[in-house]
């Protein structure tokens, strides 16, 4: 009778723990969002942004019910080359004196099978909101050895049409694809 009664509430524990919403961050340390775009037809210019968090919310072990809300500071944009950086912050594209940040707020977190997820939402940049859709990896889960916190990392990608959000629009998809890839690691600390 003590074993059914111990077991019992072992499953009232484990089932509490599972339902209760939980707060993760982005680690910095080990995170990027990262882009690239075509130049002139040929060759990929790599870019990201630097200064950036990420809070997601959720109260399933597998982030099915994940909602995430991303801030990033448009002037952080980083290509690894100063020119390049300083026109990107300039009135041609992010004009980030007038539109400081972008934001991603997620209306679904859906699995579609094993690790691999689609996310949608709602990305804000350049004073423009537009939805959009990514695909998701989680990466795995597991118990960092340095602080014992729990982490999780995923991959992320997709596509966006900069035109979407009147970024570089007297520059021609010939000189510039107005396709944008994005790609990003993100590693999360719960909290």
């Amino acid at each position: 009778m003590k074993k059914i009664k111990l077991l019992a509430v072992a499953l009232v524990v484990t089932i509490a723990a599972f339902g209760q919403t939980q707060t993760w961050k982005s680690d910095k340390a080990h995170s990027k969002l990262g882009f690239s775009v075509t130049h002139l037809l040929v060759s990929d210019v790599e870019g990201s942004f630097k200064s950036f968090d990420i809070k997601v919310t959720s109260s399933q072990s597998d982030f099915s019910d994940a909602f995430i809300d991303l801030t990033s500071e448009s002037n952080s944009i980083n290509t690894d080359n100063e020119q390049r950086d300083n026109h990107l912050k300039g009135a041609d594209f992010f004009d980030v004196a007038k539109y400081p940040a972008l934001t991603f707020k997620s209306k679904s977190f859906k699995k579609v099978e094993g690790k691999k997820y689609k996310l949608a939402g709602d990305l804000t940049m350049h004073g423009v909101t537009k939805p959009i859709e990514l695909d998701v990896t989680l990466n795995g889960t597991a118990v960092s050895p340095m602080d014992k916190k729990s982490i999780a990392g995923f991959k992320i990608t997709g596509i966006i049409k900069r035109s979407d959000f009147a970024l570089g629009t007297k520059y021609p998809g010939a000189m510039l694809s107005d396709e944008v890839a994005l790609t990003s690691n993100v590693e999360l600390v719960k909290e």
